[in-house]
């Protein structure tokens, strides 16, 4: 099954090609941008449950990490035309951990790549949405990920593909922490520094777990921050789920004036975030939830705790 585009009126703080990005227009307070980017965070943990319940196992906790991410890329910094999936000039996003697509599909039918019912079969026989994300079947999808440590040298091609074209598109990157003891991602670091592409962003997900345990236990991979930086990157630390930071990073990395060297935003945040328990239980990697514990997982995520 291949989903088709469908028309749409997407949810998003900017205009949605780069055209009207040079237009004068309102720009919203931070407020309003707090407030939409929150929402649009509770909407991916809260679509992550759902569709998990369909699937019958996913991976909530990844997903919970990253949503304040996800909400700040796709509702406000890059830029995109869901109508045209494959424009040439779009930003692009790629996925080291492809397990937390289940969160950034919702993004996508709620931006209007697809009608949100393409959903409903999540993970079944036929359905083009499956635990990892394939870019040959799911409009928006710019990477087929899933074989961890691919993500951040498919990037760096985007990139420099970008540039020898003569076009301005960013290419934002998001690795997990238990990623960085993948040599082809520090391979790709080498490679992005040298060739010097200051048009792609890094995004590690330090939210300290992976699926054997705490990241520094498995591999420690301390000091992060000087080790990206002796690789020739521009190294920035944030809280991943306070989303003005991470929208203000983000979007100032993609405005930064051309000077040769990618950015890594190194994303402090915590596996499960917004249901106490997963934060608590590492063993949450994968897992099910029963319809009545769905509830109170929702329940809890907007902040209605028994």
């Amino acid at each position: 099954m291949i989903i088709r585009d469908v028309e749409c009126t997407p949810r998003r703080l900017q205009p949605n090609n780069r055209e009207k990005h040079h237009m004068h227009h309102a720009r919203p307070t931070s407020s309003d941008v707090a407030e939409l980017l929150a929402d649009r965070a509770e909407f991916i943990r809260t679509e992550t449950v759902r569709l998990i319940e369909i699937a019958k196992v996913g991976h909530y906790s990844s997903v919970f990490s990253a949503a304040e991410i996800f909400a700040a890329l796709y509702y406000d910094v890059m830029a995109l035309d869901p109508t045209q999936p494959d424009w040439a000039d779009r930003d692009r996003f790629l996925m080291g951990k492809g397990h937390a697509a289940v969160g950034l599909y919702p993004v996508l039918a709620d931006l209007g790549y697809y009608p949100p019912s393409a959903l409903d079969d999540y993970a079944h026989l036929g359905s083009a949405f499956g635990d990892h994300p394939d870019m040959t079947k799911i409009p928006g999808i710019d990477f087929s990920s899933g074989s961890i440590g691919h993500a951040l040298s498919n990037g760096a091609g985007m990139a420099l593909a970008g540039r020898m074209a003569g076009r301005d598109f960013s290419v934002f990157v998001m690795v997990g922490d238990g990623e960085m003891q993948e040599g082809q991602v520090w391979e790709a670091a080498l490679s992005a520094a040298h060739h010097r592409l200051d048009r792609l962003v890094a995004i590690v997900d330090r939210n300290g777990f992976q699926l054997d345990g705490g990241v520094d236990e498995v591999i420690g991979i301390e000091p992060l921050a000087d080790k990206w930086r002796a690789f020739g990157w521009r190294v920035e630390g944030i809280d991943g789920h306070d989303v003005i930071a991470v929208r203000d990073v983000l979007t100032a990395a993609k405005r930064r004036e051309p000077d040769g060297i990618p950015t890594c935003v190194i994303a402090h945040t915590s596996k499960g975030k917004g249901v106490s328990y997963m934060e608590r239980e590492p063993g949450w990697h994968l897992g099910y939830l029963e319809p009545n514990d769905a509830k109170r997982a929702i329940d809890e995520i907007r902040g209605r705790r028994a």
